[in-house]
């Protein structure tokens, strides 16, 4: 083969692997086909930056960080949408973030004081072209501030059943809640996500800034009191969100409590 034939084949095979992330499956690079349901992969927080993920599957019962919990194609009306369409993260937020609380055994306010998270993806330019239309939805082990995730058990399925365990639960170790990395509870920590504050339904506009922080505040102030059990005095922070967050379709604030525990 001549040596400008083999360079192409390299270039193009690093070209695939710089779009659907580390040790890709040449077989799922361009497929049309909608992705295998319940099978786990090694992600990093690299491959779920990207639009679509060709990256090999492996055992579930070997090491891996993701788990693929929910597939399937795209609605009609989604046909005709361009590939980076804000309707298409508007459908993926609604669907991905649902499924993955029936997946998980956990409510709304649950799976937003969680160190997992889901990450979803869509087929690569070239199938998109070529008419695909599915989407996959998939539990990784972290999220948006993590450096690298941790590895999920063998099935992530009813992971927050019951009473979860402090090694899925998120906590923050520093002086406050804002610009520290949010850890694993079972690390050592100064600061636990105890509640949520459900702030507006889907049709809502957005309130504002100002409302939404004030709000947030005053809810924090009282529940995290209550959840420490009415200290004489005790410490609270809270995180809350802005238009782009609510306009994907985020409607909760978190409140964190100042514990060890």
């Amino acid at each position: 083969m001549p040596v400008l034939a083999v360079l192409s084949v390299v270039a193009l095979a690093g070209c695939a692997e710089d779009a659907q992330g580390r040790n890709t499956d040449p077989d799922q690079v361009d497929s049309v086909e909608v992705p295998e349901l319940g099978v786990c992969r090694q992600l990093t927080p690299d491959d779920v930056a990207m639009p679509s993920n060709a990256t090999a599957v492996v055992e579930c019962t070997e090491r891996h960080t993701a788990q693929t919990y929910a597939v399937g194609q795209l609605p009609e009306e989604l046909d005709d949408t361009d590939y980076d369409s804000g309707e298409l993260d508007m459908f993926a937020y609604d669907t991905c973030s649902s499924k993955f609380e029936k997946f998980l055994g956990a409510d709304e306010s649950l799976v937003m004081r969680t160190v997992v998270s889901w990450a979803w993806f869509r087929p690569s330019e070239k199938a998109w072209d070529d008419g695909a239309r599915w989407y996959r939805c998939d539990v990784v082990g972290g999220g948006e501030q993590s450096e690298k995730y941790v590895d999920l058990p063998d099935t992530a399925e009813g992971l927050l059943l019951g009473r979860p365990s402090d090694r899925w639960m998120v906590c923050v170790a520093g002086p406050s809640v804002s610009g520290s990395l949010k850890i694993p509870c079972s690390e050592k920590h100064d600061w636990r996500a105890v509640t949520t504050i459900k702030l507006g339904e889907p049709p809502d506009p957005y309130p504002g800034d100002r409302v939404v922080e004030v709000t947030t505040r005053d809810f924090c102030s009282d529940s995290v009191g209550a959840w420490l059990n009415y200290p004489v005095d005790y410490d609270f922070g809270y995180t809350w969100f802005h238009e782009a967050e609510w306009e994907a379709g985020n409607r909760r604030s978190v409140c964190w409590a100042m514990t060890p525990d």
